[in-house]
């Protein structure tokens, strides 16, 4: 396996650092979660000037043509700057979607507007009591002639509030948990009948409960008895971007703390002299490497064809994630004392990014369980 970057990669990186350390201080974040969406229209715009919101996708349709290492530099420079747009949504979940189960023809209609930052995307699969679990589906899809009307309510859809275009997940045949009979609906956010209802999260995003009253869909991805494959696919692919940013999160949170603790005096010393201190930021060091480790692991493996081997790699990885991002944000808000606990200091603010992290798409006692079913990671 080679972890050396390419020069395109190197390029890219050094393009999304420097994009993030010029124009997304914390106060530019402060200012653009005040947006009536809760993030930069002006950065979404540059985002896609950079290439950015075509990075998944193929040339062909006006992207990048990039693969998950790619993803995985940009959404750890993403967490470093603790980006609030809706990168995830959009590109990761929404295009990742019509990438994998959509035809040529939605392909060429919905991922160009992506790209060119025109469209915006959600995702819309978890109900109020699914659990992390992707087949535990209620909301139903019936045929009417040649359209699917759709029916039923999602919960916690990630920027739901401001998507042009949303995937549903919807159920035409089977019972609640069966694996067949679940399609992939495209519906639009504007259309009669869908309700959403709009909030801002723990940590400064966007999300939406949305429900759905005998909606007309605008098309459907692929077969409609078989979306689950591509969702499971997809949401594979989100988590291990989700570990990359966490890794962005915890390395901010290591390096403001050592900096902090450099110029915090205690007893007419710099507290970094205490020894005792030094091995707490160690120890965060040490977490931290543990993470990046592993979200390298789930970079690889996110395009494993082999669901199982790619399942169980994502896993572990987002066990690891959760772990260590547990340790890395409770020493950083310890070691900065009680500035940490502010609104106006960022360290809190990672602190909230990474626990709803460990939570997203699953938390770490879940995929260890699902670690734990698989036997083993090889």
């Amino acid at each position: 396996m080679d972890f050396d970057l390419s020069d395109d990669q190197r390029l890219l990186k050094d393009s999304v650092d420097r994009l993030i350390a010029d124009r997304y201080c914390f106060d530019a974040r402060k200012k653009a979660m005040a947006e009536p969406d809760g993030w930069s229209r002006e950065m979404w715009a540059q985002f896609a000037e950079l290439g950015l919101l075509g990075l998944p996708f193929p040339e062909a349709v006006g992207g990048f043509g990039g693969g998950p290492v790619e993803t995985m530099l940009v959404m750890e420079a993403f967490g470093r700057g603790l980006v609030l747009e809706p990168f995830l949504a959009t590109v990761i979940l929404g295009g990742g979607l019509v990438q994998a189960a959509g035809s040529a023809e939605q392909q060429k209609a919905i991922l160009p507007q992506i790209a060119a930052g025109k469209l915006l995307m959600a995702f819309a699969h978890v109900e109020r009591f699914s659990r992390y679990n992707l087949a535990d589906v209620q909301a139903t899809a019936t045929r009417d002639g040649d359209a699917w009307v759709i029916n039923g309510e999602k919960s916690v859809v990630i920027h739901g509030d401001s998507a042009d275009t949303l995937i549903v997940t919807a159920r035409t045949a089977g019972g609640r948990y069966d694996r067949a009979g679940i399609g992939l609906f495209l519906v639009e956010a504007k259309a009669p009948g869908v309700s959403i209802q709009g909030y801002p999260t723990q940590d400064g995003t966007h999300a939406a409960e949305i429900g759905f009253a005998n909606v007309r869909a605008s098309g459907v991805l692929g077969d409609p008895a078989g979306g689950l494959v591509a969702a499971e696919l997809v949401m594979d692919q989100a988590i291990a971007a989700v570990c990359a940013e966490a890794v962005g999160l915890m390395q901010e949170m290591h390096t403001s703390t050592v900096d902090y603790m450099k110029t915090r005096k205690q007893f007419g010393r710099a507290i970094s002299e205490f020894q005792v201190l030094q091995h707490r930021s160690v120890d965060m060091f040490v977490s931290l490497e543990q993470a990046r480790s592993m979200a390298m692991f789930a970079t690889f493996s996110s395009a494993d064809a082999d669901a199982k081997a790619r399942s169980r790699a994502i896993s572990a990885a987002k066990v690891q994630i959760g772990k260590s991002g547990k340790h890395v944000g409770q020493e950083a808000v310890q070691l900065h004392g009680g500035i940490a606990m502010t609104m106006e200091y960022k360290a809190g603010h990672y602190f909230k990014r990474m626990t709803m992290l460990e939570q997203l798409f699953g938390d770490a006692d879940t995929h260890a369980v699902r670690v734990a079913a698989a036997g083993s990671l090889f």
